[in-house]
């Protein structure tokens, strides 16, 4: 296959050092880096979590919709989600809320506002508005307490909080954090194993209001059942976002 050199502007030749790079799944199935989709190999699934601060920082908090409220995420006991809504124009709009049931398996329920599920969630990750965005604050909430929140016109939840689905290994692959202000903000990702306890994995800071992003060469793996959850800390009241990728790779 001839290879092109732009700034040559000509055929690479004999002499000529240069290096091929081609994106190949797991089964050797090669795929273009332009592509528009990139089909996983089967038993794996990609989940890209977001998040970003309800209230501007002052302190510590973890990068959620409600840091606000709750500063460090809560992890509320296993129950059934409610979901209620700070106006009355969201009463009766569908909410898809997504997370994992009792047994850490994933799971997915769509409930109106202002009524009670039947699934029993032990998390919580992600909520979204099916049919319209909120005119009101829309609260999740697992077990009669606060799980997820949906701020007002955003339609979703903003949270950087995530646990690996119980049958799972999850390898993270990148990081970025930013700030709104020229700040100095420091960046925190958290992991804890299933009956044990938080333990620091990664630690950026930046300053000026310069984005932070990291990219695993060799990807971190983490366990079944591992919680996840990106805290910053700042004196600048400033609002802080997180973004990180996982791929999700089914046990044998």
């Amino acid at each position: 296959m001839a290879t092109w050199s732009k700034p040559k502007n000509t055929y690479f030749r004999g002499g000529d050092l240069f290096e091929v790079v081609m994106i190949a799944d797991a089964d050797g199935n090669v795929g273009g880096s332009n592509s528009p989709t990139i089909a996983l190999p089967t038993g794996q699934s990609h989940i890209n979590k977001f998040g970003y601060t309800g209230t501007d920082v002052n302190g510590t908090a973890t990068i959620w919709d409600a840091n606000g409220t709750t500063a460090l995420y809560p992890y509320p006991t296993s129950g059934v989600v409610s979901i209620t809504s700070s106006s009355g124009s969201d009463t009766g709009e569908a909410v898809e809320v997504q997370g994992l049931d009792g047994d850490f398996n994933l799971v997915t329920e769509t409930i109106n506002v202002g009524a009670t599920g039947s699934v029993t969630f032990s998390r919580v990750f992600r909520a979204r508005k099916v049919d319209a965005s909120n005119v009101g604050i829309v609260s999740i909430n697992v077990g009669g307490s606060l799980a997820a929140q949906i701020l007002a016109g955003n339609g979703q939840t903003l949270m950087a909080v995530y646990t690996i689905p119980a049958g799972f290994t999850g390898y993270l692959l990148k990081f970025q954090g930013s700030s709104d202000k020229a700040a100095a903000v420091q960046f925190k990702l958290f992991a804890r194993p299933t009956g044990g306890a938080f333990n620091l994995k990664g630690q950026w800071g930046t300053q000026g209001g310069n984005p932070i992003t990291y990219d695993y060469p060799v990807p971190i793996s983490f366990a079944e059942k591992t919680d996840l959850r990106v805290d910053t800390t700042t004196g600048n009241n400033c609002g802080c976002g997180a973004v990180f990728d996982i791929l999700l790779v089914r046990n044998d």
